[in-house]
């Protein structure tokens, strides 16, 4: 039996537990790879792997991954084995760094000013998101 595991399998684990917690369902046949497929950008046969612990992501796949994850893409890339987490704690002085936009500041560079429409929309996103998060919260109770 191999004592060490590989980058792959390492990124593997971590990659399964991020899909489940966006509401991802990894069971084969199960329609959630095919849908992590869609949103990441990667072939169904490249998830099935990644998930397997058999292969990495390419390079170009990882921005996409942090995004589907709602993660920082430096997360990502230290659950790769690309940098070190290390690394990543070290901020350069007078390093910059963004800023939160309000929601409301957000819709209206969109054009939607008026206030009722702005409340409306506003509503709709705080919804949409609290049902992301019970669904991927019972999606990760399933998988216990």
């Amino acid at each position: 039996m191999r004592s060490t595991e590989t980058s792959a399998e390492r990124f593997g684990a971590w990659f399964k537990q991020a899909a489940e917690r966006a509401g991802y369902d990894t069971t084969p046949g199960s329609g959630g790879r095919a849908a992590l497929a869609a949103a990441t950008g990667m072939s169904p046969s490249a998830i099935g792997r990644t998930l397997e612990g058999k292969t990495l992501p390419r390079p170009s796949q990882y921005e996409s991954i942090a995004r589907v994850f709602r993660v920082d893409v430096r997360e990502v890339l230290v659950e790769a084995g690309i940098i070190s987490a290390e690394s990543w704690a070290e901020q350069p002085s007078g390093a910059v760094r963004s800023q939160s936009i309000p929601l409301e500041q957000q819709l209206e560079s969109m054009g939607i000013t008026d206030p009722e429409l702005l409340a409306m929309a506003v509503a709709n996103v705080e919804h949409a998101i609290e049902l992301s998060r019970r669904r991927a919260e019972r999606g990760a109770a399933a998988n216990a």
